[in-house]
């Protein structure tokens, strides 16, 4: 028997997607964002300093292959990165229609998003007004603040003392096909947000918005506010079985680490292990350690994307690859002998490009413990059928393994 650990570095791109041209940030098209490759020439010229030095430093995914996958997905190499592979690696091309968490997320499981998602108009108002009307009923206020396009900790930092003042939860979104609601813990409640985003999720997820995003925070005026660790993504449910239905459908059991489990809207899932990226490596480790023969651990990091994408900070998202790398490197060697690892992506967040969206790029795809050498251009898809193959289950999607 085997296991297989299929891990997402969220948000972490390697730039040259074919379709770029055709996907926006802050009103510049995506054509040239490289999130991996932009972040190392920034470390190399010495504009990265805070809280680390130098050129990147990410030996254990170089020796994975990330440097031969930045050059091969953008055609540049990434300064620093320049080791030869020492297993399997590969550069994986999306075919959904989207830039963010569920289109990455559901091909990488075996399911291309096989319809178009709704997004909100960037104007102000950016919601129709039978959809605010639902909001205000469903949380009993007057009224709601914002209603328009905006990063989540800046509209709660210039929004929060109203909050706290009126009492209407602040509403906004993204390039992405969100509808987010961040509303103060303790004044407004943790659970009356909650059940505030389950309540709205049906009607939007009718219109294809693809998630709904519970983002409470504390604070006040005079300290500050910061966003908690009690987030909560209520997202639409892939329409056809995804990775983890089969192994689960085949007898395997499937553990989800962070946001896993609300992406895939708990579809084929039998355990949820959340916390920060920090708690999380120390859950992988746990998995490593105890997850039984035939089971998928699919585990997503998202401080790359939520703590120093969105916020455009290079030197924040070059220490959080190396701690990450860092960690990874205490883990593999504790890998078993027919165990199969996959480190990967669902989209770019390039700290240097405009605006604070996802950035449509290429991801890298490198793996431990099965095989050798480079499967060259792959598609998200494939990433699916190459776990459903080494766990010996039957692969329903559109991807071909590349072990």
């Amino acid at each position: 028997m085997t296991r297989a650990f299929l891990i997402v570095m969220d948000s972490v791109g390697i730039g040259g997607a074919p379709d770029a041209a055709a996907f926006f940030s802050g009103g510049v098209p995506d054509t040239g964002a490289n999130t991996l490759g932009h972040i190392a020439e920034a470390c190399a010229r010495g504009e990265a300093e805070a809280g680390r030095s130098g050129p990147l430093h990410v030996p254990v995914l170089d020796r994975l292959g990330l440097g031969a996958a930045v050059r091969l997905a953008s055609g540049r190499a990434a300064p620093g990165l320049d080791a030869a592979p020492e297993g399997p690696w590969a550069a994986a091309t999306e075919a959904s229609p989207g830039k963010d968490t569920p289109s990455g997320h559901w091909e990488l499981a075996g399911l291309p998003v096989p319809w178009e998602w709704t997004y909100f108009p960037d104007t102000q108002p950016a919601f129709p007004a039978g959809l605010v009307a639902d909001v205000c009923r469903l949380a009993g206020t007057g009224g709601i603040l914002g209603n328009c396009h905006a990063s989540g900790t800046e509209i709660v930092e210039r929004l929060g003392a109203e909050h706290l003042r009126s009492g209407w939860p602040i509403c906004y979104t993204s390039a992405d096909s969100v509808f987010q609601i961040a509303a103060h813990e303790e004044a407004f409640g943790l659970d009356r947000l909650l059940a505030l985003c389950a309540g709205l999720a049906p009607r939007l997820h009718a219109m294809r918005v693809g998630r709904v995003i519970a983002r409470p925070f504390v604070g006040d005026p005079e300290t500050g506010f910061t966003r908690t660790g009690n987030r909560r993504d209520y997202a639409i449910a892939p329409p056809e079985p995804v990775l983890t239905d089969w192994v689960q459908d085949a007898g395997g059991r499937v553990i989800a680490l962070g946001k896993i489990g609300d992406i895939l809207s708990m579809a084929g899932i039998d355990e949820v292990r959340k916390g920060t990226d920090a708690e999380l490596m120390a859950h992988l480790a746990d998995c490593i350690e105890g997850a039984p023969e035939g089971s998928l651990t699919f585990a997503n990091f998202v401080e790359f994307d939520s703590l120093w994408g969105h916020r455009r900070n290079v030197a924040g998202y070059a220490r959080a690859l190396e701690w990450f790398d860092a960690g990874i490197g205490r883990l593999l060697p504790l890998l078993r002998e027919d165990d199969l690892w996959i480190l990967t992506a669902d989209h770019g967040n390039d700290p240097t490009w405009a605006g604070t969206d996802h950035t449509r790029e290429r991801v890298p795809v490198l793996c431990a413990g099965a095989g050798q050498g480079s499967a060259g251009l792959i598609a998200f898809a494939d990433v699916a059928a190459s776990v459903a193959a080494h766990l010996g289950v039957p692969a329903r999607g559109p991807g071909r393994s590349f072990l």
